[in-house]
């Protein structure tokens, strides 16, 4: 489903910082994958990164400002929401998304969810990359209320998302189930037929 301790808000460094940062948080990426949040350390990330530790502690500052980093990086990823046609197909395209990044092992995403529960920097670079996904996501739903899909009147698009998606994280993060090939489709469906019957619409002095 979002970086910064050296360049100011709106920068990307470029040129040999560039590549430091990128070695740098591919590092952080696979310490968290491997190791979880108890085991990632400035010397250890310095050590896969081949980068001198003193470099990484000048520009991260601390374990915090790593893992801000490599949230913010997420968001700058050039993702875009899927566009099948259809906001089932859509819908369901994004779940199969979601649900490869949970199963994948070691899972980085389940490591990053985990870390911004030590770290308060982290819990709210998650919250703003998660908020970032949503609003991109937003377009899911407007596509659908021009194609008829959905009632004309306002529908919470937030919401939506959040049905849609939710049975993922509750199989596969909160159960700890096996992946289920057909969730991704089924929770998908559950949600626009919610939405169509108007679960999910706004009275106008709600959305004001």
């Amino acid at each position: 489903m979002t970086d910064p301790l050296g360049p100011g808000p709106g920068r990307r460094p470029g040129g040999r910082s560039a590549r430091v940062r990128a070695q740098v948080l591919d590092a952080v990426r696979a310490e968290l994958a491997e190791n979880g949040h108890e085991g990632l350390t400035m010397e250890g990330v310095a050590t896969r990164a081949g980068v001198h530790r003193a470099t990484v502690y000048r520009r991260w500052r601390d374990v915090g400002g790593l893992l801000v980093d490599v949230i913010d990086a997420a968001g700058e990823a050039d993702w875009r929401p899927p566009d099948t046609g259809s906001l089932r197909g859509d819908l369901t395209a994004l779940n199969r998304e979601i649900q490869e990044s949970l199963v994948v092992r070691p899972s980085f995403a389940l490591a990053l969810m985990a870390a911004s529960f030590h770290s308060e920097q982290a819990a709210r670079a998650q919250t703003r990359l998660w908020a970032g996904r949503y609003a991109q996501c937003e377009i899911l739903v407007e596509r659908a209320v021009e194609r008829g899909e959905l009632p004309a009147r306002h529908t919470d698009a937030r919401s939506l998302l959040i049905a849609a998606t939710a049975p993922l994280y509750h199989q596969l993060v909160l159960l700890r189930t096996d992946p289920d090939p057909h969730l991704p489709e089924r929770a998908a469906a559950a949600a626009v037929l919610a939405a169509a019957a108007g679960a999910f619409s706004v009275r106008r002095e709600e959305s004001v």
